[in-house]
């Protein structure tokens, strides 16, 4: 990789053990001691020590095993227990007799621990160095000539103890041979190396090895007792006990092969003569291991939250397993529960790499306790367990949603400003910001205006107020947009419409059209006479920009006293129509006509008409019944305006509505609109009959529709 590149790919040094030796510079790649390396408190007498790092890298993760080989130095001198000892040899030791001292410790390895072992000049000793299978050299004295005590009762020899350093070092120890008399046999093992397996974790009181040696002399020179040897380490001294009598060597206590798989057991045999004759040999134990030991399960890297927007593949956790036991019994297999949205990688033989195998979703799982379990290959088999806990952090993945993409409401006309028309109501399934909700009107006009300037909406809790007052006779129905949006990154929203009806209030008098009268006039009418009584005199029609209850016009006439029996009105087609045979001309009747809407309060308008009886011809007469009573110029066009003014309102209203409401129109065999049936979604139903202009004088009122039901008078 190029090295201008390591900075940018996070490159980090994993070590398997507790201490971090080694750190990395990222600017250059050169791998850096953190701290002093002691070879032999790491691998004590290994020929060998190895550290074993990890190299990891991200964007893509990659994992690099790197073995940093431990050199040793000459950093240690051989040293003994002590600086003196003591030996005892009879004078008649025969030639080339063996007698151990003391050996040198060196915790160097190699080269640079103890090599050779140098005897100071003389005439009766030698030096020989024996050798373990271990490496270790124990020096023994070998009687070369013949000793006298008489001649020379003490012996002073230097032992020098060498390594084999490039500056060697080295230590002594002073020996003092002492000369005695007598004892001149030395008890002898049946052979001088033993060999046994024995399975860790043995009971304490397992035989490991009876041993036998004999010796020649008789007496006390000839009873043998049994020992282990003072070269034999105190941890192998708590291990392993030998009976003195019968040489019968036993555990005595914990046999871990994990902590040493072979043990070397030196053993002396000693007589009761005097001076006491020795002899020694050596037991090898080949410790059989055990399924004894669990697998461990270390994290040597771990997220505790992942993005649920994290890709599949994304690494959640770098596992470090292992196993005290030796062979297939220390071979470890990690697994995962079934159905988790993560699977296991394995990197090297005891690296495991916790991946997501597909994307995770916070709204369906806010956090994962993951079990891993570590099973080795004993039999029985042991495993452990190791829980991780990860939470999934949120994304601004839902967009906020209503829970319907259309609402209804209604408000009264002339409700003030501030009024509360609807609140709506938005969620989404994030958390935090990414749920914060803003609510906000989509900008559009009616009535050449924005529909801002007709509400409001509370961006927090989605409350829509009325900002002006609202006439039902200029607009009726809004058609609202309202959006909601989150504070997440990138935001997302969503939209629903409010389709509000403003509800009439009765606001509007009723306006006189036919006949038209200048402001505190009155409208003379003259008639011929005779006439008989139902006799059509003229028709007054009045018109209410309201709507339903309080568009219903009746008609009544405030007649003074004598008047009210010539003349009636009829209540809801407004034709006055005589009550009486009228036979006597010259007559002028003064009449006053009100109409009243059904509004609450009610609202009403009203008319003076002063009719004028003459006399004239038959035909003449006849021919004035065929129409309505009018002005001579104006009555013609008036019925015509009426006329289109009632269709354009009708199909004004029909068009406005069409988006909402479902509506029919049927033509009356008189060929006006008899009703109307308006059905409207979430709303009731209504059938509207309306028929001011029949010739009978019918008036259908706006009641709740069944579509079965035929209209009603």
């Amino acid at each position: 990789m190029d090295v201008t590149k390591l900075a940018a790919a996070n490159l980090q040094v994993l070590s398997d053990s507790d201490s971090q030796y080694f750190s990395v510079n990222v600017n250059t790649g050169i791998i850096i001691v953190n701290d002093r390396i002691d070879r032999e408190q790491l691998c004590g007498q290994s020929l060998r020590c190895f550290l074993h790092l990890k190299l990891a890298i991200e964007n893509p993760v990659e994992f690099y095993r790197i073995e940093v080989e431990i050199l040793d130095i000459n950093d240690n001198a051989p040293a003994f227990a002590s600086s003196t000892i003591t030996l005892q040899i009879f004078e008649l030791a025969a030639l080339g007799a063996r007698f151990p001292i003391p050996h040198a410790w060196d915790p160097d390895v190699g080269t640079n621990t103890l090599q050779t072992y140098h005897l100071s000049a003389n005439e009766h000793f030698n030096l020989n160095v024996k050798a373990r299978t271990d490496g270790t050299k124990f020096p023994e004295l070998v009687l070369e000539r013949a000793l006298d005590r008489e001649q020379v009762a003490v012996h002073s020899l230097v032992l020098t103890a060498e390594d084999g350093g490039l500056a060697p070092k080295s230590s002594s120890i002073r020996i003092a041979v002492h000369i005695l008399d007598a004892n001149d046999n030395h008890p002898v093992f049946d052979r001088p190396t033993y060999y046994t397996r024995l399975v860790e974790n043995s009971p304490p009181g397992t035989l490991v090895m009876k041993l036998n040696a004999t010796d020649l002399d008789e007496g006390s020179n000839g009873q043998i007792q049994y020992s282990l040897s003072s070269h034999n380490s105190e941890a192998l001294r708590r291990i392993f006990a030998i009976d003195g009598l019968t040489g019968e060597v036993r555990v005595q206590g914990s046999l871990d092969f994990e902590e040493a798989s072979v043990y070397e057991i030196e053993v002396e045999a000693k007589d009761q003569g005097s001076p006491p004759m020795e002899e020694h040999c050596s037991v090898t134990v080949e410790v059989v291991d055990v399924n004894d030991n669990a697998p461990e399960v270390i994290l040597t890297s771990f997220s505790s939250s992942m993005s649920e927007d994290a890709p599949p593949g994304s690494v959640v956790a770098v596992i470090h397993v292992k196993d005290r036991d030796s062979g297939d019994l220390g071979k470890v297999q990690c697994d995962l529960p079934r159905n988790l949205p993560f699977k296991l990688r394995k990197d090297f033989e005891h690296q495991y790499s916790l991946l997501t195998s597909e994307q995770l979703d916070r709204e369906s799982a806010a956090g994962y306790n993951i079990t891993i379990k570590a099973t080795d290959s004993g039999v029985p088999q042991k495993s452990t367990q190791k829980n991780i806990l990860i939470q999934v952090s949120d994304v601004n993945d839902n967009a906020p949603t209503f829970s319907i993409p259309s609402y209804t409401a209604h408000v009264e006309e002339n409700a003030s400003p501030g009024t509360l028309v609807f609140s709506l109501s938005a969620s989404d399934p994030d958390v935090g910001v990414n749920s914060k909700l803003s609510y906000s009107i989509v900008e559009s006009s009616t009535q050449g205006l924005p529909i801002s300037s007709y509400f409001h909406i509370n961006q927090e809790n989605g409350s829509l107020y009325t900002s002006r007052v609202l006439d039902y006779e200029q607009e009726k129905v809004f058609q609202v947009a309202v959006e909601v949006k989150d504070a997440g990154f990138p935001p997302l929203s969503s939209t629903a419409t409010l389709h509000l009806f403003v509800l009439d209030q009765n606001d509007n008098a009723p306006v006189i059209v036919h006949p038209q009268v200048p402001k505190g006039s009155s409208f003379h009418q003259s008639v011929l006479l005779p006439m008989d009584p139902g006799h059509l005199v003229t028709k007054v029609v009045a018109v209410d920009a309201d709507s339903g209850h309080n568009a219903w016009l009746s008609y009544r006439l405030l007649q003074e006293p004598g008047e009210a029996a010539a003349f009636k009105v009829e209540r809801h087609s407004g034709e006055i129509r005589v009550s009486r045979a009228l036979r006597e001309p010259g007559m002028s009747h003064r009449l006053v006509v009100e109409v009243q809407d059904n509004g609450v309060p009610s609202l009403s308008a009203s008319l003076v008409l002063v009719i004028s009886a003459e006399d004239s011809a038959a035909q003449d007469f006849s021919r004035s019944l065929d129409h309505l009573p009018r002005s001579p110029s104006r009555a013609p066009n008036l019925t015509l305006f009426l006329v289109i003014s009632l269709v354009a309102i009708s199909l004004v209203s029909c068009v406005m509505l069409a988006s909402t409401l479902n509506f029919c129109g049927r033509p009356s065999p008189e060929g006006f609109i008899r009703y109307l049936e308006v059905a409207g979604a979430g709303a009731p139903h209504y059938k509207s009959c309306l028929s001011p202009m029949s010739e009978q004088g019918d008036f259908f009122f706006v009641k709740p529709f069944a579509r079965s039901t035929t209209a009603e008078k």
